[in-house]
């Protein structure tokens, strides 16, 4: 699967035990996502859109109203890569 350098970064620190926390309003509809890694700090540049790519190819999933993690499939797209700590 073609995904692109940002969306690799995503799926990295989901891998690594990140989520997706999105903010809603009353009817339900997506204001924000912020994606968090596994130390709690923010992915700056994540957006919308990139949730929605990311969520169209089902590469991440929310189980039971949680937070979305990382899919499967998403596991098989990432390309490995070293923790950058």
């Amino acid at each position: 699967m073609n995904i692109n350098k940002h969306d690799q970064r995503v799926l990295h620190a989901l891998a690594q035990g990140g989520l997706i926390h999105l903010e809603r309003d009353a009817h339900g509809t997506v204001l924000a996502a912020h994606c968090l890694n596994r130390d709690g700090w923010t992915l700056s540049p994540f957006d919308i859109e990139t949730f929605r790519r990311l969520k169209r190819r089902r590469l991440i999933a929310s189980k039971g109203g949680g937070p979305y993690r990382i899919t499967r499939q998403g596991l098989t797209a990432v390309r490995p890569q070293l923790d950058n700590r």
